[in-house]
């Protein structure tokens, strides 16, 4: 009896520890199979799979979880049962030039536009000394409330205004004075026969304030900003010495234009930065100086290339290499930059115009400016060839001035392969392409440079100009005009574009078609066949008022011998 009780109570103990157990089991083998699920389905994606998640979201997410469910598990993987997506809003991405703005000149204070039409760095060109660039600093300083586009286009709180000729030194003082305005100069201009003063506000009071008073007296007959001009070249390369070869002598086929004309007795106003009239290139070329900014600084790199271009001689070669040249330094600054306004450019025009200029070069550009268009206008009815940089600022950039006056001959730049200069101005202004890429020129002191931008362009042309003056001085600006555009090498799509005007510049033919012993150039004679493809003009600001007759095909362009010209396209 005690034995079957003990065998009794042995067995039922043995069929506890078996049901303990095989619930410990049961219990075990559940947590193990949940936690395989979690590992072989994670609820978070792994971030190669999913890269548009946004980044902002991962803090949240522990780094070992998603290490751990990539070791553990090697069956197939499922996205996660929780959709995170409902939960991530995708960022908007930031435009770069989100800020550039085309219809500004220039979009910001810098100087200079890459070939995309962004302003590159440079220092602060507002007049203020800030250093920030114009759309953050525009109306801070002083207490100055002027817009934008004036504290990026023109000189802070200065005025160019005609006044009454009949006032004297101490009236024009105290007419300023009755605005707040200090006089910084004033002058006589016998080229538009008007005087006209340089004012800036002294009280600090804003500028349009400032305007509309000083407008509505009776002593000020107009009445606009001192505007800004900028040089039109790039940054220049590191300078080299020696001589390398100059392509764009065979492009514009100079060697051949040389053995008719040299550009003797004929006078060229250089409107630009100081030149060196020491340099080997340029040895008896400068026939006069004018410092229109009355100032003391040394001669400039800009200057002495644009110089160089056009009458160089020694171990280079320019395009009118026995041109006299007016040095006429209208650009200046401190740290290398030079920058000119209205009234120092009216200056400069004046001088050209009363001492004996026949040509005038303008490497420059800047805004539409009232005096200056005026001043043009006036430079042009006394018969002189103006020429000018169509400007660096690119295929967005409206139309710069004084390339797009129609008084104007305006001149983009081409490289070695004939392709645009990517930085060059377009549009229905442009008259001829010139070189103006890898350009090697004389740089101050002796030295040589390699320089690429529209002023150079520009420079070569107002030579071939002077080639054409000293085959025949009678020549008309417009007749000028008409050979350089109809003996130009046709470039880009057939006929007149606004990329090369009516194609790149070539002063041997140019030269051909005007005769030494007649005042009629070949290319302005009567019957001249007009193009008949052009598309018409739109009439826009920069739209010229006289017709750049061009010519739309290989035989038309032939008003030369065929066997002086190059091999059509």
């Amino acid at each position: 009896m005690t034995g079957k009780s003990e065998s009794r109570v042995r067995t039922g103990a043995r069929a506890s520890s078996v049901g303990v157990a095989l619930l410990v089991a049961f219990c075990f083998g559940v947590e193990l199979a949940q936690a395989q699920a979690i590992m072989r389905t994670p609820t978070i994606s792994v971030p190669s799979r999913t890269p548009t998640v946004s980044p902002n979201i991962t803090p949240r997410v522990s780094p070992n979880i998603a290490a751990r469910a990539v070791s553990v598990g090697r069956g197939p993987r499922t996205m996660a049962s929780i959709p995170t997506t409902s939960r991530i809003r995708p960022t908007t991405p930031v435009l770069p030039h989100a800020r550039y703005s085309p219809n500004l000149y220039p979009a910001c204070t810098a100087a200079y536009r890459s070939a995309d039409g962004e302003c590159l760095a440079q220092p602060n060109a507002g007049g203020e000394g800030t250093g920030k660039s114009g759309k953050k600093s525009a109306g801070k300083g002083r207490g100055n409330n002027t817009p934008v586009v004036l504290t990026s286009r023109s000189f802070a709180g200065e005025f160019v205004a005609e006044i009454d000729g009949a006032l004297s030194t101490a009236e024009a003082d105290e007419l300023a004075r009755r605005h707040g305005l200090t006089r910084l100069a004033s002058e006589n201009f016998p080229l538009i026969g008007a005087t006209f003063g340089l004012f800036r506000i002294a009280d600090g009071r804003p500028y349009e304030t400032v305007r509309r008073e000083f407008a509505a007296d009776g002593s000020v007959r107009s009445l606009q900003p001192n505007f800004r001009y900028v040089l039109q070249d790039q940054k220049s390369s590191a300078a080299t010495e020696g001589d390398p070869a100059q392509y764009a002598l065979a492009k514009l086929r100079l060697p051949q234009a040389h053995t008719l004309a040299h550009g003797a007795n004929v006078t060229i106003a250089v409107i630009d930065s100081g030149i060196d009239a020491r340099h080997p290139e340029l040895a008896n070329s400068i026939a006069d100086n004018f410092d229109a900014l009355g100032s003391a600084e040394g001669p400039h790199v800009h200057g002495t290339g644009i110089a160089g271009a056009i009458a160089a001689h020694a171990r280079l070669m320019g395009s009118a290499p026995e041109a006299r040249i007016i040095a006429i330094r209208a650009f200046g600054g401190a740290n290398g930059g030079a920058e000119s306004s209205s009234y120092i450019i009216l200056r400069s025009l004046n001088y050209a115009a009363e001492h004996g200029a026949q040509i005038v070069n303008m490497s420059f550009a800047g805004p539409k400016d009232a005096v200056i268009e005026r001043a043009i206008a006036a430079t042009a009815a006394r018969g002189l060839i103006l020429i000018a940089a169509a400007g660096n600022a690119g295929a967005k950039s409206p139309p710069l001035y004084p390339a797009a006056n129609p008084n104007v001959i305006a001149v983009s730049a081409t490289d070695r392969q004939d392709r645009l200069f990517a930085a060059s101005n377009r549009g229905n202004y442009i008259a001829v392409a010139a070189p103006g890429v890898d350009i090697f020129l004389p740089a101050p002191d002796g030295k040589y440079q390699v320089t690429s931008g529209t002023s150079f362009s520009a420079a070569y042309v107002s030579g071939v100009a002077a080639l054409l003056l000293e085959r025949n001085h009678a020549l008309k600006p417009e007749a000028l005009r008409m050979t350089l555009v109809k003996t130009a090498r046709d470039l880009g799509s057939p006929g007149r574009d606004d990329l090369f005007g009516d194609g790149q510049a070539d002063a041997f033919a140019a030269v051909m078609a005007v005769p030494a012993d007649s005042a009629t150039p070949v290319a302005a004679a009567p019957g001249t066949t007009k193009r008949e493809d052009a598309p018409k003009r739109r009439e826009e600001p920069g739209a010229r008022a006289i017709e750049q007759t061009s010519l739309s095909s290989a035989e038309d362009k032939s008003a030369v011998s065929q066997a002086d010209r190059p091999p059509a396209r």
